[in-house]
C-alpha cells in the first residue's frame, strides 16, 4: 500500500516524473506459465506500443517472439536464464543461455545456483556467470536480496561483478516485493560497477518513482502498460 505524500516528498516526485523518459526505465514482464501464444502476443504488442526498454520473458519463448520484435526499435528482448530457482546443473545453464542468445535475446537475466553459494562453492558459481557474460550479452545477475543473508548478498554481487555483469537485479519476483531500502542496499554493495534493476511487487506509480528516485536504473514488472497509462494521466499530482 502506497503510503501518503508529504508536499515536500510529493514535489520531487513530481519533479521526478518530468524529468525521465519512463518507458526507457521499464522492462515488461510476462512470466506467467499458464499464458499461450495468444497472451504473449497480446504483451508483445503492450510492450510495443508504450516504447518499453525491454520484454523480459521465458527462453522458449524468444525464438517465437524475435521476428516480431524489431532488432532496430526501442524495445530489447529479455530471456531469463535459469529462471526461477537457478537449480539447474551448471552445463544445462550456460546451453540455455547459449541457445536464447543464438535464438535473438538481447539480455539476459539470470539466476545464479544459491544452493551452490550456500554451500560455498564460489567457484561454481562465479565460473557458470563468467560463462555466461562471455557470450556477449548484457547480463543482469538476479540476487534474491530481500532474502539471501547479507553476507552471502555482498558475496554474490562481488563475483556477479567480477564476473562481468553489467546489472544486479533485486529478485526474480518471489518474496517480499523491492523496496526503495533494498536498492540503495544494492546500488552501496555495487560501488558504481554494475546498475541495479529492481524487480517484484511494483504495483503502483508512486511506488515505481521512490524505486527510482533511491537508485535503481531500470524496474522490472508485469504491469508497465498500466503504470505507464497512469504516468499518461497523471495531471493533478495524486501519485497512484
Amino acid at each position: 500500500m502506497n503510503r501518503p505524500v508529504a508536499t515536500e516528498d510529493h514535489n520531487s516526485l513530481q519533479a521526478l516524473l518530468t524529468t525521465i523518459d519512463l518507458p526507457s526505465l521499464l522492462d515488461h514482464a510476462w512470466l506467467d506459465p499458464l499464458q499461450g501464444g495468444s497472451a504473449m502476443g497480446e504483451q508483445l504488442e503492450a510492450a510495443r506500443f508504450w516504447g518499453c526498454r525491454g520484454f523480459c520473458i521465458p527462453s522458449g519463448w524468444v525464438r517465437k517472439v524475435r521476428p516480431h520484435l524489431p532488432t532496430n526499435g526501442p524495445t530489447r528482448l529479455v530471456a531469463v536464464v535459469g529462471f526461477p530457482t537457478g537449480a539447474v546443473p551448471s552445463a544445462v545453464k550456460l546451453a540455455e543461455a547459449e541457445w536464447v542468445a543464438e535464438a535473438g535475446a538481447d539480455e539476459l537475466d539470470v539466476v545464479p545456483d544459491f544452493a551452490a553459494l550456500a554451500d560455498g562453492n564460489t567457484e561454481q558459481v562465479h565460473g557458470e556467470l563468467a560463462a555466461i557474460v562471455q557470450l556477449g550479452l548484457p547480463v543482469k545477475v538476479i540476487t534474491e536480496a530481500a532474502r539471501l543473508p547479507g553476507p552471502l548478498l555482498e558475496q554474490l554481487v562481488e563475483m556477479a561483478v567480477d564476473a562481468g555483469a553489467q546489472w544486479l537485479k533485486t529478485g526474480a519476483g518471489h518474496g517480499p516485493g523491492v523496496a526503495p531500502e533494498l536498492v540503495r542496499q544494492l546500488v552501496k554493495l555495487a560501488r558504481g560497477r554494475a546498475a541495479v534493476k529492481a524487480a517484484g511487487g511494483i504495483h503502483g506509480l508512486e511506488q515505481a518513482l521512490r524505486l527510482l528516485e533511491a537508485g535503481a536504473r531500470r524496474l522490472g514488472l508485469s504491469r508497465a502498460p498500466a503504470l505507464l497509462e497512469a504516468a499518461r494521466r497523471h495531471q493533478t499530482g495524486n501519485l497512484r
